[in-house]
C-alpha cells in the first residue's frame, strides 16, 4: 500500500487535507469519492531520503544516457516484456538491476505513473533528458501497433549503429587531435624559451639576424607584452562562439561550414543519410506515416542545415505531393538517396529500399572515415615538418653566420 497526501472538499464544502493508503492514485481519488469528498490533488508521499535521493540525482544526472546504458536497458527491457511479464513488474526489476542511479531514479518514477494509469508512452516521454524524442515515439508505435518487443529490437540498432558510427569518427580524429596539441605546446615552448636565449647570443656577436629569427622574435615580443590582452580575447571569443553555437542560428551556421569542408563534408553528409534511411525505414516499418516520419526526423537528425531541407519538404508533403518529389528539391539529398526512394514509393516497397540505403551508406561512411583517416597522415607531416623547418631556420642561419665569423 501506497500512502497519498491530498486536498479535497468535504460534504459540508470546506476545504480538508490529509493522508490516505491505496494500491495507486486512481484507487486513492475513488476512495475519497466513496467518503463523500470531492479530490482536488492527490500525491503519493515521499520520505525525506527519497525527496532527497531525487533531489541530487536530478541535480547530479540530469543528462542523456550513455549509449552503452541506454542499449544495455532496452535489451533487457525487450527480453523480461517477450518473457510475458506486466510492464509494472518490468519498471521494478529494471529498477533493481541497472546500476545508473539517474535510471534507477527514472525507472521508479515510470513504475509509479503506470501504476496509476498512465500508459507507457506517457511514462517515458516524462523523461526526455534520458529518452529522445525519437525514443519515446517508437515506444508509442510499438504500444499503438501491440509490436513493442520488435520495436525495441529495431530501436537497439538504430543505437548501435549510430554509437558505431560516433565511435569511428571520434577514432578517426583523436590522433590528430593529441599530434596539434602537442605541436602547439611544442611551438610554443620553442617560441618563449629556446629562440630568445639564441638571440641574444646572437645579437651579442653583431650578427644580422635572418628573417626567419626575426619573426620568431618579433611573435616572442608580441606574446610577451600582449599575453594578458590575448587570453582576455580567446575567452571572451571561445565563450562567444560556445554561446552562438547552441543558438539555432549558431548551430545552422556551424553544420553548413563543417559541410562544406572537404572530406569532412562529405562524411557528414554520408552519416545523414544512413542516419535518415535507417530511422525512416524503422518508422515505416512500425506504421507511422511519411508526414510524421519527417516531424520526427526533424527533431532527431542532428544537423541543423539538413534539419532546414525537412522544414521545406514537411510543407510539400502538406501540400499533398509524394515524398521522392520534395526531395529532389532538398540540397543535401543524394541522386541515389532520390531514385531509390522514387522507386520504392512507386513499387509500394519503400521500408525496403530505405533498408538498402542504409546498409549502403553505412559502408559509404566506414570507407570515408578511413579516408579521413588516411588524408589527416599527411596533412600532419606536412605541418610538422614547416613547424620544425621554420624554428631550424630561425636558429641554424645565424648560427651558421657566426661559425663563418669566428
Amino acid at each position: 500500500m501506497t500512502i497519498y497526501l491530498y486536498k479535497a472538499i468535504n460534504e459540508s464544502a470546506n476545504p480538508i487535507s490529509g493522508e490516505i493508503e491505496a494500491d495507486s492514485r486512481q484507487m486513492a481519488l475513488e476512495l475519497l469519492a466513496h467518503q463523500g469528498h470531492i479530490p482536488e490533488t492527490v500525491k503519493r508521499k515521499t520520505t525525506r531520503a527519497e525527496d532527497w535521493g531525487m533531489f541530487s540525482g536530478i541535480q547530479n544526472l540530469t543528462r542523456r544516457l550513455q549509449a552503452v546504458e541506454l542499449i544495455l536497458y532496452t535489451k533487457q527491457f525487450k527480453t523480461l516484456l517477450q518473457a510475458g511479464i506486466s510492464i509494472l513488474q518490468i519498471f521494478q526489476i529494471l529498477e533493481a538491476q541497472t546500476e545508473n542511479r539517474y535510471l534507477k531514479i527514472v525507472t521508479a518514477k515510470m513504475a509509479g505513473d503506470v501504476k496509476e494509469g498512465a500508459s507507457m508512452f506517457k511514462a517515458f516521454s516524462t523523461h526526455k533528458p534520458a529518452f529522445s524524442h525519437l525514443y519515446c515515439t517508437l515506444i508509442k508505435a510499438g504500444e499503438t501497433s501491440g509490436s513493442l518487443p520488435q520495436v525495441l529490437e529495431r530501436l537497439i540498432y538504430i543505437i548501435e549503429h549510430e554509437e558505431k558510427v560516433k565511435k569511428d569518427i571520434q577514432s578517426a580524429v583523436r590522433y590528430p587531435l593529441i599530434v596539434l596539441i602537442f605541436l602547439f605546446i611544442a611551438f610554443m615552448v620553442l617560441l618563449t624559451f629556446v629562440v630568445p636565449k639564441f638571440a641574444g647570443i646572437f645579437e651579442n656577436a653583431g650578427i644580422e639576424l635572418p628573417i626567419p629569427t626575426k619573426i620568431c622574435l618579433g611573435m616572442y615580443l608580441f606574446l610577451n607584452q600582449y599575453w594578458f590582452h590575448m587570453m582576455i580575447i580567446l575567452l571572451a571569443g571561445s565563450i562567444g562562439i560556445v554561446l552562438f553555437i547552441k543558438t539555432n542560428q549558431g548551430r545552422l551556421v556551424k553544420d553548413l561550414l563543417l559541410m562544406r569542408l572537404p572530406i569532412i563534408g562529405a562524411l557528414l553528409v554520408k552519416s545523414a543519410m544512413s542516419r535518415f534511411s535507417s530511422i525512416f525505414s524503422i518508422l515505416q516499418s512500425s506504421g507511422i506515416t511519411v508526414l510524421d516520419s519527417i516531424q520526427i526526423l526533424t527533431d532527431t537528425i542532428n544537423n541543423a542545415a539538413i534539419t532546414r531541407e525537412f522544414e521545406q519538404i514537411k510543407t510539400l508533403l502538406e501540400e499533398g505531393r509524394g515524398i521522392s518529389s520534395p526531395l529532389r528539391q532538398a540540397k543535401y539529398f543524394t541522386p541515389m538517396v532520390i531514385n531509390m526512394v522514387a522507386v520504392g514509393e512507386e513499387s509500394g516497397n519503400l521500408e525496403e529500399m530505405l533498408r538498402e540505403i542504409a546498409i549502403h551508406y553505412d559502408a559509404e561512411v566506414e570507407y570515408a572515415t578511413k579516408a579521413l583517416s588516411e588524408a589527416i597522415g599527411p596533412l600532419l607531416i606536412v605541418g610538422l615538418a614547416a613547424v620544425v623547418g621554420f624554428f631550424a631556420l630561425a636558429i641554424f642561419l645565424p648560427m651558421w653566420d657566426l661559425t663563418k665569423m669566428v
